[in-house]
């Protein structure tokens, strides 16, 4: 099995059966997963969406009730695990006697097998394992950082973009999304990366994206801060934007509008389109309305009209 796909939402007792069925057919016994103590088994309210990239794995997990495993230890000893965390706390033990904590917000990367593993309930969790030998300075240490780093929000996108195209990709497709989840989580680890590497591209454009669609309101929001948050220069985030065939300014530009659309189909009378210029920092209403007509071929009185009449 080079690829699998897995989702997974249920509840209740036998859950914890169905689940661990699920991903060994799913992902493979190349990932084993530990068991469930009686508590956590009686009361599993648990998602998982997961993918498995040749000898790469991510799993998202979206868990209700509160999770501990039990028995000896587990993983594989030439694995490394990256733990992120975005909801709640979880633990986990090493065969060094150590229990490190993951809170949210943070992430910990940790190399070779595990004692035991649990989070509080209402965690939302993400975890991926590669081999040990992509990431060599992890081997039996544990690093720890923020989830929002620059290089962090480079590999989440990376992985999000992966788990949506992954049941499309050709052989050379899965390779080339496996070699840059490696390269991204080296640089993760590390705490930078090398902005020349090609592959980085996509993630690092669709990260950008991302932060821009937070921020539409923020008069501060350009490429070059965008770039700052990500720790790359403006040139190569440019690049990156250049290969979908647009630059960072016109994203941003186009995305505005794009709200701009939804603010008046939804709002209606209840809005101006000098207030809506405001909002998304256009100079004035003027320059909103020309800009609008451009992409939508109307200007925004005209589409209120249309609604109207609809």
């Amino acid at each position: 099995m080079t690829t699998g796909i897995l989702s997974f939402d249920a509840c209740g007792p036998g859950a914890v059966g169905d689940f661990m069925r699920e991903w060994d057919a799913r992902i493979g016994n190349r990932f084993p997963l530990a068991s469930f103590s009686p508590e956590s088994a009686t009361g599993f309210r648990f998602r998982s969406a997961g993918m498995r990239v040749r000898d790469v794995m991510f799993n998202s997990i979206d868990s209700t009730s509160a999770i501990r495993t039990i028995g000896g230890t587990f993983g594989v000893e030439d694995h490394v695990r990256v733990w992120v965390m975005r909801r709640g706390v979880s633990r986990f033990g090493n065969r060094q006697g150590r229990e490190h904590a993951v809170a949210a917000g943070r992430f910990t990367a940790h190399g070779g097998r595990l004692t035991h593993f649990a989070a509080a309930a209402h965690s939302t969790i993400q975890v991926l394992a590669l081999p040990a030998g992509a990431v060599p300075r992890l081997r039996d240490r544990t690093v720890s950082g923020s989830a929002g780093a620059a290089e962090m929000r480079l590999l989440t996108a990376h992985l999000d973009m992966v788990r949506e195209s992954l049941a499309a990709l050709r052989p050379a497709g899965v390779d080339a999304a496996r070699n840059t989840l490696v390269e991204l989580t080296a640089a993760a680890v590390a705490g930078s990366f090398d902005e020349s590497e090609p592959l980085l591209a996509p993630a690092l454009a669709r990260a950008a994206k991302e932060i821009a669609d937070r921020r539409l309101t923020d008069p501060e929001l350009s490429p070059s801060a965008l770039a700052r948050h990500l720790n790359v220069s403006v040139r190569t985030l440019q690049r990156a934007f250049a290969a979908e065939g647009r630059s960072v300014s016109a994203y941003i530009r186009d995305r505005r509008l794009e709200e701009a659309h939804r603010a008046l189909t939804t709002a209606g009378k209840s809005t101006t389109v000098s207030e809506l210029a405001a909002r998304l920092q256009f100079a004035d209403g003027g320059h909103l309305a020309r800009a609008f007509r451009k992409r939508y071929r109307q200007s925004p009185s005209e589409y209120l009209a249309g609604l109207r009449r609809s």
